[in-house]
């Protein structure tokens, strides 16, 4: 029987050593308002150190240049990288680059490797995912209305997209497009590589959003509305077949869940220590916070329920590393809304423990609030995944032929005393 809950010493000391990097060197940044030129100059050296200990783009296989954890690994690695914003983009293994990355090293064609996947593994590259569409419901990606249209050898793209993750600062999109409206609906779609520069590709703005009421532009994290007119591509552009679109997003999205909830436990981590931080000095009512018994609670729940969720994902990445994404199909759904409330909830905790400074942007925790909320929406709404979860175990489950619920217990008492004859005569004594 194998049952491990223990880290690797040599593998401990990486992660050690990320904990001390993250804090010291890259949380500071996020204090600077910083454009995406700025940036890029600020965290290339932190990047330099990171390749030297042998931990960029760990999610990638070595001979393209990463390290090939398994989603275990990967995991423990993204909950230190997940407290800060910045971590995954020192690191290379920021969404959308990585799940991009995974796309283009499993069905890209030799040509799209060396023309987009180095670049992009190298970090001179950054990329973004365009599947949203602004009058269809993200949750069904199979009622999209983007099309791409065969043009001889090529393709014209037309169609709308919003909250396409960094696209104002990307060098290329992956977008996701019909190309077959009467196909079966898991095969209407196909997927393209789209240069940022084509002629008719336009980013129309930084949305505004609860997380970024006032975007700036050329600035990291945005999310924007895209808009496709008439964009022509060559047929190299096309990854894998056509029809592929759909298989070809589902492997990125198992394994993203799993680093979206391990980044999700270090966000609820930095906010718990915040939390007991404030409780050992915050006076009020004739003692500090940390001795009232509704602050006590909220400590101690949001300890149990952090760990809950952590140890939730690592199973559900053992069990990827060791069957396969579908065999963890109700795993990944199940993380994906339990992680998101639990974000939620340890934040507005330690907000709440802070009082009128946590509501302050002084202190981190407001941007946090507003961000946490969408964790309830990216990668499928609650909703979907609740769904799903609850598809899958009632598989399990079927009706008793005589509608009778199998616990009855005037049924189970006739059984037993048909099934122990022996025992009848001294139940009726007893009786």
């Amino acid at each position: 029987m194998a049952w491990e809950f223990s880290t690797e010493p040599e593998f401990q000391q990486k992660l050690d050593w990320m904990t001390s990097f993250v804090r010291d060197e890259i949380r500071p940044l996020e204090t600077l308002e910083l454009t995406w030129p700025q940036l890029r100059k600020a965290i290339a050296p932190l990047q330099q150190e990171v390749k030297k200990q042998q931990l960029w783009a760990a999610h990638l296989d070595p001979e393209l240049g990463g390290q090939g954890y398994g989603q275990v690994k990967l995991g423990l690695m993204h909950e230190i990288l997940g407290s800060s914003p910045y971590g995954p983009i020192v690191f290379g293994c920021q969404a959308p680059d990585s799940g991009n990355a995974e796309i283009l090293a499993a069905v890209g064609t030799d040509e799209q490797k060396r023309r987009w996947l180095d670049p992009l593994l190298a970090g001179e590259m950054y990329s973004a995912f365009a599947l949203t569409e602004p009058d269809n419901a993200g949750a069904d990606p199979t009622n999209l209305t983007t099309t791409a249209v065969r043009d001889g050898d090529g393709w014209v793209i037309n169609g709308a997209k919003w909250f396409i993750s960094n696209a104002s600062t990307a060098d290329f999109v992956i977008v996701v497009a019909v190309t077959d409206p009467d196909a079966e609906r898991h095969r209407r779609a196909s997927q393209f590589i789209v240069p940022i520069d084509a002629p008719g590709l336009e980013v129309l703005r930084d949305i505004a959003s609860m997380e970024n009421p006032s975007p700036r532009e050329n600035t990291y994290g945005s999310h924007c509305e895209v808009v496709f007119r008439d964009v022509q591509v060559g047929g190299d552009a096309l990854l894998g077949s056509p029809g592929d679109g759909f298989l070809i997003s589902q492997k990125r999205l198992g394994p993203g869940r799993i680093h979206h909830c391990m980044r999700w436990i270090g966000q609820a981590n930095r906010a718990f220590d915040m939390m007991c931080e404030r409780a050992t000095y915050r006076f009020a009512h004739g003692s500090v916070l940390g001795e009232k018994q509704t602050v006590r609670n909220w400590i101690a729940d949001s300890a149990a329920e952090m760990q809950a969720l952590r140890l939730m994902t690592l199973q559900a990445a053992w069990v990827i590393d060791t069957q396969g994404t579908k065999a963890a199909r109700k795993e990944i759904a199940m993380i994906k809304y339990y992680g998101a409330k639990i974000l939620h909830d340890v934040i507005d905790r330690s907000v709440q423990t802070h009082g009128s400074l946590g509501y302050s942007s002084d202190l981190p925790l407001e941007f946090m609030y507003r961000a946490a909320r969408a964790a309830r929406l990216y990668d499928g709404p609650d909703e979907v995944h609740r769904d799903t979860v609850a598809k899958l175990i009632l598989r399990n489950y079927h009706a008793p032929a005589d509608r009778v619920p199998s616990e009855h217990v005037p049924t189970r008492r006739r059984s037993a005393l048909e099934r122990y004859p022996a025992l009848f005569d001294e139940v009726l004594a007893s009786v």
